[in-house]
């Protein structure tokens, strides 16, 4: 006897349960779009897994408020922002505050081809202007230092993003060529600039 299920039409019988092999199962695979016919199927229960994590980041969330013991931005809402503590408000070291501590950058900008010192100072001011503009919003992209070498200016911050977009606003402001690399294994970002 061939027993049907009310679940979007009739359901092939399943096999060891007087019912024959079925097409749905509890776990549903989605053809990949870029496999071809037949390829490596993917499961929709299955959550994205990115290899390149901040381990300067917590693996759980922080208690709601919570206070940075270094900077005193806030942690609300499930970010970290500007803003007054509250009483009784838990107190941790945020991760921008942990890779200072530590000294271990996130991003890297090389800027190479200022010779001359005004033009240095020209740089290290895109640089600041930049990074004030982002900490406004993101009180963890910061610049951690600015060493200036030879032929070369090179700025370290506590993320991956305002690497970018200080190169960015140096190639718009001098033009130049500008190269982004990220890391492929770990939470890293060079950028590089030189001058045309």
């Amino acid at each position: 006897m061939r027993k049907t299920l009310p679940c979007y039409g009739e359901i092939g019988p399943l096999r060891g349960q007087g019912l024959e092999r079925g097409t749905m199962t509890r776990r549903m695979t989605t053809p990949s779009p870029l496999a071809p016919q037949g390829g490596t199927p993917r499961y929709r229960d299955r959550i994205y897994d990115d290899p390149r994590h901040d381990p300067y980041q917590d693996k759980g969330k922080y208690t709601e408020p919570t206070v940075c013991t270094g900077c005193h931005a806030i942690y609300h809402q499930g970010r970290w922002a500007w803003g007054s503590a509250p009483e009784g408000a838990h107190k941790a070291e945020c991760p921008a505050c942990h890779r200072v501590r530590e000294k271990q950058p996130a991003g890297y900008v090389t800027l190479t081809g200022a010779v001359v010192e005004g033009e240095r100072e020209e740089l290290v001011r895109i640089a600041r202007n930049v990074e004030k503009q982002e900490n406004a919003q993101h009180p963890l992209h910061r610049i951690m230092g600015i060493e200036q070498g030879a032929g070369d200016l090179v700025v370290t911050t506590t993320d991956v993003h305002l690497p970018q977009r200080i190169g960015e606003a140096v190639r718009h402001a001098h033009k130049g060529h500008l190269d982004i690399a990220y890391a492929h294994d770990e939470y890293s970002v060079r950028v590089h600039w030189r001058k045309a």
